[in-house]
């Protein structure tokens, strides 16, 4: 995305850099959403997703 925008060229790690350099991090959920439906997702997993693939 950076080369196609900027027409930069950059590696994973100096795009990790300079994103740590101004303050930003990696963030992931802390836990899955109470609200969650189990039953829900194994049947789009296996009824939706093949076709998705």
């Amino acid at each position: 995305m950076i080369a196609f925008k900027f027409q930069v060229d950059c590696s994973m790690a100096a795009v990790w850099r300079l994103l740590h350099r101004h303050g930003w991090s990696w963030q992931s959920p802390a836990r899955r959403a109470v609200e969650r439906d189990e039953h829900a997702v194994e049947l789009w997993k296996k009824d939706v997703w093949p076709q998705v693939e």
